[in-house]
């Protein structure tokens, strides 16, 4: 298909258009309805005639915006009416869902006289908690704009000005520094004089770049002191008393050139006539006043944005809008002033020089972005930008007065990381949990660069103390290129170092009757194992914890663990457990990687141990034993097992809630434990379930994953003598930090 049918087609199919109204209370019983609507919604009607701010409280309005346009100015189409660009109003919508879970309704007004915008706007104000101004042609959106925000008390803030100008001010800031040179130092020439250009010059003037050093162009020219034709107020501002008169001109020597205009403007002349390392912003869309390719074509150090997603360095406003208002909401500013504005621009001016993750580079095919000429703007799709410039917003907001609700900012920032979903809040608190007692954490794989950027994050997140194995010398040189400092992490060379020997005799004492000599002990502790190794410093007490499999297959980091440390006494088996986050709840899933086919004994044991971990992460456990039949239904020996399972459990652990067989449905159905099953011990639905063998667990936690948007935090290994856990193959940084978080707890209960 084509590009446009594509198009056409991505809009019309299912439901039309791209978005949809959900309810967030139930309205299902003739009481959620009495409630929702007559009589019960007159209380909060009574309230907030009394308490107008009360309206945050008992409605949407807080995290409600109204995107509002007139269509005058869509994207690169031009004035083609309120109408026509209700798409892109709408799509608006979807990026603030999407990145900062505020919820928006388009509103396309039919008017070009900009005093009937402003009075419907006006208008709005009960409604909605923020306004975001769109597609409205200039002048007329620098009127609009200022008798808004002179006569609303609600954050009015016009996108195509200030979110160009706020993600061109973050790379601009971080592209002078790479360069060398100081802002009040250049000299900045700026092509366009539309909306987006002056709040452009406006936020790099108050960034420190000086008023005379900054020449605007439009299509007539300079903007010069004593021009009359094609101009206006907000022009004059900017016009030099210069006897520069063309772009050509101007551009000569010029150390900055911001593009806002059309395709084709910079010319190849024009590129070799600036100064040495020239700064070039081309950010006409959709297609740039010079390409990258043009540019470097004409001189070699040339550092290049545009508004393009296929070039690095992409000036993009989702960066910015959704983003800014989640800050504004959350404070119930009353406007977006320049401080709130100047604080979203350094947030990503700096954390583009932070270390990138790897969901980010997975997001973009894989591509590894580190601070440099092609990195000098955050990716959108980064999530971190909601938790860096959301409460810098917050706080600038705080600052300057214009917030009516004070906020503690380092819980801010764990709401914020609950917005983008529950596994952030669930892990989050686990992640509190490790920094109330840090424990000592080795990794065996410390030569692997997703083990050392963890090893950071976890040292400077106070999870833990972590101690790497491997090569003394290579780790060392690795985090000094990484920029971490290697005296803050303890680093182990098993072949040296000075209880090597002792290890090996223990292992050969261990395991000398299994038919190790202590030769291969020693090849194992010294060379050919670092897993055997921390396992000997755990077992030995020199570490609490190990975490291991970012580079191995799971059987080969258990088997280490279990001829060092083994079983709890009295256990069978090890076991294994995912936690799956969903929106309707946690639910914790055994055995999903050890037992393939277990005995009714086993069984038990995976329900007494996922219950244990439960309470460790401070989950109340209600749990299921899954099958195919439903209490004696149908007689087989597979749910006799799963019977029998739980009457052991009942006998070991008669205090835990605890009931099967059970289909996977009963268990997680409320309505059908009650209505059909009202003798079970769950009263309600379980959130631990335990299935009858591996293949059941492992397909199901996989589709769960991959079909139900569950995100999986594991494994998590159940039943060792001590705290040792297991990674995936190929896991991501935070998902090596999750699980040393979740070890770190573990280490705490022992």
């Amino acid at each position: 298909m084509s590009k446009k049918t594509d198009a056409l087609t991505y809009h019309s199919t299912g439901r039309k258009g791209k978005i949809e109204v959900v309810p967030t209370k139930p309205c299902r019983t003739a009481q959620d309805l009495s409630l929702a609507y007559s009589p019960g919604v007159a209380e909060p009607c009574l309230a907030i005639e009394e308490n107008p701010e009360d309206a945050y409280q008992y409605t949407a309005k807080g995290n409600l915006v109204a995107v509002v346009s007139n269509g005058t100015a869509v994207l690169g189409l031009g004035n083609i009416g309120a109408l026509a660009g209700k798409p892109v109003m709408e799509g608006k919508g979807i990026l603030f869902k999407r990145f900062a879970d505020v919820d928006v309704f388009d509103i396309e007004l039919d008017s070009e006289d900009p005093d009937e915008i402003i009075r419907a706007v006006q208008m709005l104000e009960p409604t909605f908690g923020g306004i975001n101004l769109e597609d409205i042609k200039a002048p007329e959106c620098f009127y609009i704009e200022e008798e808004l925000k002179k006569t609303m008390k609600i954050p009015v803030f016009h996108d195509d000005q200030h979110g160009t100008a706020i993600i061109s001010a973050a790379g601009l800031i971080n592209a002078l520094e790479l360069v060398g040179k100081k802002i009040e130092d250049v000299r900045l020439v700026l092509n366009g004089a539309g909306a987006a250009s002056i709040s452009c010059a406006n936020l790099a003037i108050s960034l420190g770049l000086r008023r005379e050093n900054l020449i605007m162009c439009d299509t007539k020219g300079v903007i010069y002191k004593g021009r009359t034709e094609g101009m206006n107020k907000y022009k004059e501002l900017f016009a030099q008393d210069t006897p520069l008169r063309t772009l050509e001109e101007a551009v000569n020597g010029a150390d900055v050139l911001y593009g806002l205009s059309v395709k084709g403007a910079f010319t190849p002349e024009m590129v070799r006539s600036m100064a040495a390392n020239p700064i070039i912003f081309a950010m006409a869309n959709p297609d740039p006043e010079i390409t990258p390719e043009q540019a470097h074509a004409v001189r070699g150090d040339v550092l290049m944005a545009t508004g393009r997603s296929d070039y690095p360095n992409q000036v993009n406003n989702v960066l910015g809008f959704p983003f800014i208002f989640r800050g504004a909401l959350d404070v119930r500013a009353t406007g977006i002033n320049e401080a709130m504005k100047l604080a979203a621009t350094r947030a990503l001016a700096e954390l583009t020089r932070e270390e990138v993750p790897d969901s980010v580079a997975k997001a973009y095919g894989n591509v590894k972005f580190s601070f440099g000429r092609d990195y000098i703007i955050p990716k959108p799709f980064d999530p971190r930008v909601l938790l860096k410039v959301a409460p810098a917003v917050a706080k600038a907001a705080m600052e300057t007065g214009v917030a009516r609700q004070q906020i503690d900012l380092d819980k801010y920032v764990e709401q914020l990381e609950a917005l983008q979903g529950r596994s952030k809040e669930t892990m989050r608190l686990i992640i509190n949990k490790a920094k109330s007692d840090p424990k000592r954490i080795v990794f065996p794989e410390g030569e692997h660069p997703k083990i050392q950027r963890a090893a950071q994050t976890v040292l400077e997140e106070g999870i833990g103390h972590p101690i790497l194995l491997g090569n003394a010398a290579k780790i060392t040189d690795d985090l000094h290129e990484m920029g971490i400092d290697p005296s803050l992490i303890a680093i182990i060379d098993p072949a040296s170092h000075p209880k090597s020997e002792e290890y090996a005799q223990k292992l050969f004492e261990l395991r000398q009757r299994k038919g190790l000599t202590l030769s291969e002990a020693r090849r194992l502790i010294t060379r050919k194992s670092r897993v055997h190794f921390g396992c000997m410093m755990v077992r030995e007490g020199d570490a609490d914890t190990l975490l291991a499999g970012i580079d191995a297959h799971y059987p080969d980091t258990i088997r280490p663990a279990l001829e060092v440390i083994g079983k709890k006494q009295g256990l069978s088996s090890v076991h294994g457990l995912y936690m799956m986050v969903l929106k309707k709840g946690i639910f914790l899933l055994a055995d999903t990687t050890v037992c393939i086919d277990p005995t009714s004994q086993e069984l038990a044991e995976t329900a007494i141990l996922a219950a244990q971990t439960a309470r460790i992460l401070e989950i109340d456990p209600q749990v299921a034993m899954l099958s195919f039949a439903n209490f004696g239904s149908v007689k087989h020996p597979l749910a006799a097992k799963v019977r029998e399972a739980v009457q052991l459990v009942k006998e070991q652990e008669p205090g835990l809630v605890i009931d099967g067989e059970m289909q996977a449905d009963t268990a997680v159905v409320e309505e059908i434990l009650q209505q059909s099953y009202p003798f079970s011990a769950l009263k309600s639905a379980a959130n631990v379930l335990i299935f009858p063998d591996l293949t059941s667990g492992n397909i199901c936690y996989k589709l769960l994953s991959h079909l139900g948007n569950a995100d999986a935090i594991g494994p998590i290994l159940m039943g060792m003598n001590k705290p040792v856990h297991v990674l995936q193959y190929g896991d991501d940084v935070s998902d090596v930090v999750n699980m040393a978080a979740i070890a770190v707890v573990d280490a705490q209960t022992r």
